[in-house]
Parts: C-alpha cells; sequence; structure tokens
C-alpha cells in the first residue's frame, strides 16, 4: 500500500502554523510527513523560512509519524554537522527519520559568501558528503581533504537505526548517479514521461530502496482562486532547474514570475477545484512506480502588504483553501483512492 505523506513548507508557512497542520495530518490518517531546508522562500509573497532542523525536534517529538528533510550538505552546511542532527535525530526516533542530500540552490547556499560552484563541482562536492555523512553514522572517526574538509571528527551519539540517506532528483541523469549511494530516490512532479525516466534510470542502475513523490497541488473550491495561488505561490519556482538552481534570492525568482505561462504552471502545480479528479490524477502519478508520496498544497500564511512588500498585491489565502483545509479535503478524498495504489 502506498504510504500519504504531508509535505510542510517552510518557505510558505510560519513554523508553529505548520507544526499545528502535522499534528492535524496525524489525526486525519497521513502516514508521513516531510520538509523543505531553506534559507529563503522562493518569492517575497511567500514570506517564511524557518529553521527545519529545530522544528524536526519539536515535529517528530509530538507526532508518531516518519519524517523526512530535504538537505543540501557542503557549503551552507558542514557535512559533519548534517551527521550529527540526522543521528540525534535518528537517536530519539528510532525508525523514523530520512534525509535526502542533494547539491542545493544558490538562493539558500550564497549566504557563506563563497562562489556559487559549477553543478559537476557540486556533485562531486555531493558524492563527498555522502562518503563523509555515512562514514561518521558508521562510528568512524573521520578526516578528509578535498572539496570538503574534515578534521578528526566522530560521533559520539550514534542511533541504533541510521537514518536513511536518500537521493533527491528531477532528472533521469540525476537518478542513475544517485542509484550508486542512495538508500532510495524521492523527486517531483512533473511531466509523466519524465518521471517514469526517473524511476527507470534508478531502478535500471541498481537504486535500492523506496522512490517516493512529493506532489505540489494548489486546490480551492473555487477554480480561478486555484490558478492565482498557484501562481502567486509556484510560478517562479515552476520553470524548474537549471534556472532554479543559479537564481540567487527570493526577488529574482519574482522578477522571472510574471513571464511564465500557464501551461508551464499547470505543469508543475496539479491545479484543481474537484476533490475527485484531485485525486485520480495524484493516483494516476503515484501508478508509475512510486512507493510514497508527499502532498504539498502551495499556500502561505502570510497577507502581504505594501509595506512589507511593495511589490506585492496585498492578497491572501481564503480559508477554504488553507493548508488546515486541505489536510481535510486529501483525509476524506484523497487518501482512500491513493491508499487503493499498489506501491
Amino acid at each position: 500500500m502506498v504510504r500519504v505523506g504531508l509535505h510542510s513548507s517552510h518557505e510558505q508557512v510560519h513554523p508553529s502554523a505548520l507544526l499545528s497542520t502535522v499534528q492535524l495530518a496525524e489525526q486525519r490518517g497521513f502516514d508521513a510527513a516531510m520538509c523543505s531546508d531553506h534559507w529563503a522562500p522562493w518569492s517575497a509573497t511567500q514570506g517564511h523560512s524557518g529553521f527545519a532542523w529545530t522544528w524536526l525536534g519539536a515535529a517528530m517529538a509530538t507526532t508518531s509519524l516518519p519524517f523526512g528533510v530535504v538537505n543540501a550538505p557542503g557549503q551552507r552546511y558542514h557535512p559533519a554537522i548534517i551527521a550529527q542532527a540526522a543521528a540525534t535525530l535518528a537517536a530519539m526516533h528510532p525508525g523514523r527519520f530520512w534525509v535526502a542530500l542533494g547539491s542545493g540552490e544558490n538562493m539558500n547556499e550564497h549566504i557563506t559568501g563563497d562562489g556559487w560552484p559549477a553543478k559537476h563541482v557540486r556533485d562531486a562536492r555531493l558524492v563527498e558528503c555522502v562518503e563523509i555523512i555515512r562514514a561518521l553514522l558508521a562510528g568512524e572517526e573521520v578526516t578528509y581533504e578535498g572539496l570538503v574538509r574534515v578534521d578528526r571528527a566522530k560521533l559520539w551519539t550514534l542511533p541504533d537505526v541510521a537514518p536513511l540517506l536518500i537521493g533527491p532528483a528531477v532528472t533521469a541523469t540525476t537518478a542513475a548517479a544517485h542509484a550508486r549511494w542512495a538508500d532510495g530516490l524521492v523527486t517531483v512532479n512533473q511531466d509523466p514521461a519524465a518521471l517514469r525516466a526517473v524511476v527507470d534510470a534508478y531502478r535500471d542502475a541498481g537504486g535500492r530502496g523506496e522512490i517516493a513523490l512529493q506532489v505540489h497541488v494548489a486546490y480551492a473550491p473555487d477554480p480561478d482562486e486555484a490558478f492565482r495561488i498557484a501562481r502567486e505561490q509556484w510560478a517562479g519556482n515552476a520553470v524548474g532547474p537549471p534556472v532554479a538552481w543559479d537564481l540567487d534570492t527570493p526577488e529574482a525568482f519574482d522578477q522571472i514570475a510574471p513571464k511564465v505561462s500557464e501551461d508551464v504552471i499547470r505543469s508543475s502545480v496539479l491545479v484543481d477545484h474537484e476533490p475527485a479528479r484531485l485525486a485520480e490524477r495524484v493516483a494516476a502519478l503515484v501508478e508509475i512506480g512510486f512507493d510514497a508520496v508527499y502532498l504539498h498544497q502551495v499556500v502561505t500564511d502570510v497577507v502581504p502588504s505594501d509595506e512589507k512588500h511593495p511589490d506585492a498585491a496585498p492578497t491572501s489565502t481564503p480559508r477554504s483553501a488553507s493548508l488546515e483545509a486541505f489536510v481535510d479535503v486529501a483525509a476524506e478524498h484523497l487518501l482512500p483512492v491513493l491508499r487503493e495504489v499498489r506501491a
């Protein structure tokens, strides 16, 4: 049976609201949760970016759900710190934590003052970080000289069950590369043919473990409102890589957002106002070959103002499309359908 989880977007919702919503999701029957790990939001209109690792401690202590987080070690984070953070969560909550390790985005990493490396350098740095993190989680003392440097690092608190190290991928090439080291794969919704290529590339390269899908959704009872939410919240990010890897500020994403077509937005976000049809659309993607699906309702709890965001219209998410309302809609209409899909 496919596991159905909720994605908690730190870029869009205050951490306290995210915490209460994930608690609600457990009460409504969701099986799991995951969250983003960003320094900055994708858009100034989103208005948040809480620290994922602090939030994870609270979320895992107040629910019994398994959790995952998407993280980029190597620049903003030293891999030894990520190993320690993951080990502590896994030690406190055995078998309930995974971390997806990616090569990152400039928007989050530029804050160190270091230059933004080329993609092949970032990919090589990621492999080094994975090797370091695995060795530390295995109890080894690590000294390393390469794109990343480590001096006699050792974890003193180790979990009984090591956290899974997952590979995040949006292309077949990256999925195949991750198969060499990953305990599983996670990707995001896109054209079904592209999703099928990602799944096949990972399995054909010998990739092990589960494959999970994060699905961006813009649901509202009114169709115009549903698309307005998708455009306001996700237009800039809908362009995808390599642009999304290289832009350095939320304002840079906001500058390109008006140029993004409706077709591109709808290819990145499932925009719908009918819960039954939305359930069928998500199920069709899951049937490609996924073991878990994480639903991401792309709404914010920020009401933009001229003072806070001079270029933003003072709009807000209606209560009927809020994250809490979506959890209830998903529990009633999506979860029963998705649980009929064979993992």
